[in-house]
């Protein structure tokens, strides 16, 4: 719940004080005693205790990984149901629902899933009988129920009052079961089902990046508008001047301007607007300078103010407001993860299972130790945690030692790829020394470039020819070579690496998958159409015969050319680039998603 971040004003208070804003508010009652139908003894209570801090520093670590909100309910009982409804289960769950309401889209009347979208070809569309859709609907409908009384009830009155998008969550939820109920009241008959054009929200609602990103664009729209409104006048200022420049005249080959573009206000603002994209250019000003070069000054202007300086500006206006907004994020989310961190630190010293001699507060290692085993969090990052932890001196940790344990987060981990075998016979010894160089492996991507050129030298060859006129004995012999080297290059490597060590590299596990895929495809294709022969032409059967499928697997061997990209440091800079771009440009295309499914609808409806 990363709404209830703009609550947290004071943090650090004092770890004794019990409060419904405090690290650990809710008193410590007769409900929390192992054994509700007896008395609650001293014993029991302090057990109690102990495991009810416990608890809550787990949950404030696990908060202060995931960027979370200190901001819940941390009594016993609510802490078993927060550490549920953020496992791995229930959100794997909750995102299949709101994938499979998405869904209902395809195959929703109107239907268009078909094979092809050539209306003279295209059969009957599916549609599924009255109540089928709505019974999925009903469980995905339950499903956000149980949802947003989740979230709702453990993050409390208070902040469920101030966190809009809860509200607007059950805003959605109360109009699509309305709208579900009159749909099912008309057997499934009304022409318009408001429901449909509200299901992207649940998609937004559930991802935190998409609404940061829809939070961003709200808050640069006002700066875009002073831009937005000059491209306005741009745009309207030479609408007017085409309109007197290309105006009607008497000779009629030469209006060829006018009655194309210019014909009209809505036209002529209509050209322009596309000319701004430059899609229509030079297409728009074609006729106009036919009759006259000097024409070209008015569409040269147009495009230069308009596209080099005003769309540019405005590039650079959505890039500066985004960029802060970034760095606002980033702030805020270090800011939860600092604060999760340090209200696990109060609540652990609460528990003094070793006297200290000065008043600073500290946390016993073994008591840590504990919290760490309950932690769901990387592998890699809790052991060297753990390795920390116990080379602590006097086992006893204070608060910037406890803080800077947790630095550990904020680093990327290092894979470590298992060892290699090690092998007593000289022989074996100097195969994995051959076979395990680099060398090798820059064979392999030789060898796959031969293949490729190999084929396209081929495909070149056969372009013209009918097909009773091809000969496919050379491409079935090609294809048999190349894959037997495939499979020998994979042996090899994984006899000097070790099978670990080898799929542990992702290159060698999209080799391995890509080989094992031709070696199956090639056997089969050998006992339907027999070994390569001159004269061979396989008969082609459907859409993807066996044949075409093993023509179409070829081409995924330029890609096996593209490992020598990360042995290129630009290029590897490059590619590693654009690989974070399409991480970050998830909640872009969520939102996306999400206007899309909103204009079908609407189509749909209309």
């Amino acid at each position: 719940m990363l709404e209830g971040a703009g609550t947290e004003k004071e943090p650090l208070l004092p770890a004794r004080t019990a409060g419904r804003g405090h690290p650990h508010r809710g008193t410590f009652g007769a409900g929390d005693c192992p054994d509700p139908a007896a008395s609650c003894t001293v014993e029991d209570a302090a057990g109690a205790a102990h495991d009810l801090y416990i608890n809550q520093a787990v949950v404030f670590i696990e908060d202060a990984i995931q960027y979370r909100s200190i901001n819940h309910r941390v009594d016993s009982k609510s802490l078993w149901l927060y550490r549920w409804y953020y496992s791995k289960i229930c959100q794997w769950v909750l995102s299949l629902t709101i994938t499979l309401i998405l869904a209902l889209a395809f195959i929703e009347t109107p239907s268009s899933l078909t094979i092809t979208s050539d209306v003279r070809y295209r059969g009957t569309a599916w549609e599924p009988p009255c109540g089928l859709t709505e019974s999925i609907e009903l469980l995905c409908f339950l499903v956000f129920i149980a949802d947003v009384s989740g979230k709702s009830y453990l993050i409390g009155w208070e902040e469920f009052r101030k966190t809009k998008w809860l509200l607007a969550y059950i805003l959605t939820l109360v109009v699509s079961i309305i709208d579900w109920t009159v749909s099912l009241s008309f057997s499934c008959t009304e022409t318009v089902r408001i429901r449909r054009i509200l299901r992207p929200f649940f998609l937004l609602q559930n991802s935190s990046m998409m609404k940061k990103t829809l939070k961003c664009i709200n808050s640069t729209l006002p700066e875009m508008a002073s831009v937005v409104l000059l491209l306005a006048v741009h745009l309207c200022l030479f609408t007017m001047f085409g309109m007197l420049l290309f105006a009607r005249s008497k000779d009629k080959q030469q209006d060829k301007e006018w009655v194309g573009y210019f014909h009209n206000l809505p036209d002529s603002l209509t050209s322009l607007l596309v000319l701004l994209t430059t899609a229509n250019n030079p297409d728009v000003m074609i006729p106009a300078y036919s009759k006259n070069r000097a024409y070209s000054i008015f569409f040269i202007l147009f495009t230069v103010l308009g596209n080099l300086f005003l769309m540019n500006l405005l590039t650079a206006i959505i890039y500066n407001q985004f960029r802060g907004y970034l760095l606002k994020s980033v702030q805020s989310s270090l800011l939860r993860r600092r604060l999760g961190i340090r209200a696990a630190f109060e609540v652990l010293c609460s528990l003094k299972e070793r006297p200290v001699s000065t008043n600073e507060l500290c946390v016993n290692a073994n008591t840590l130790l504990q919290v760490l085993q309950k932690v769901e969090m990387d592998f890699c990052c809790k052991q060297a945690i753990l390795r920390t932890v116990r080379s602590c001196p006097h086992g006893i940790l204070s608060a910037a030692l406890f803080q800077k344990l947790f630095d550990e987060l904020d680093k990327d981990p290092v894979k470590q790829h298992p060892p290699t075998p090690e092998y007593q016979s000289p022989f074996l010894q100097k195969v994995q020394f051959a076979f395990g160089h680099h060398f090798f492996g820059y064979l392999g991507n030789i060898v796959a470039l031969a293949n490729i050129v190999s084929i396209c030298v081929i495909l070149v060859m056969d372009a013209d020819k009918q097909l009773s006129e091809r000969d496919d004995y050379f491409l079935g012999a090609i294809n048999c070579f190349f894959i037997l080297y495939y499979l020998l290059e994979m042996l090899l490597k994984i006899l000097a690496m070790g099978f670990k060590r080898y799929i542990s590299y992702p290159s060698n596990r999209f080799d391995g998958f890509l080989t094992v895929i031709l070696l199956v495809l090639e056997v089969s294709t050998f006992a339907v159409y027999g070994f390569p022969h001159p004269g061979w032409r396989p008969e082609i059967m459907g859409l993807l015969s066996l044949w075409d499928m093993v023509r179409l697997v070829n081409m995924l061997i330029v890609f096996r050319f593209l490992r020598i990209i990360p042995n290129m440091k630009f290029m590897a800079l490059v590619a590693s680039t654009l690989l974070d771009l399409v991480k970050n440009l998830r909640a872009f295309a969520g939102l996306l998603v999400f206007q899309l499914k909103q204009f079908s609808h609407v189509q749909e409806e209309g």
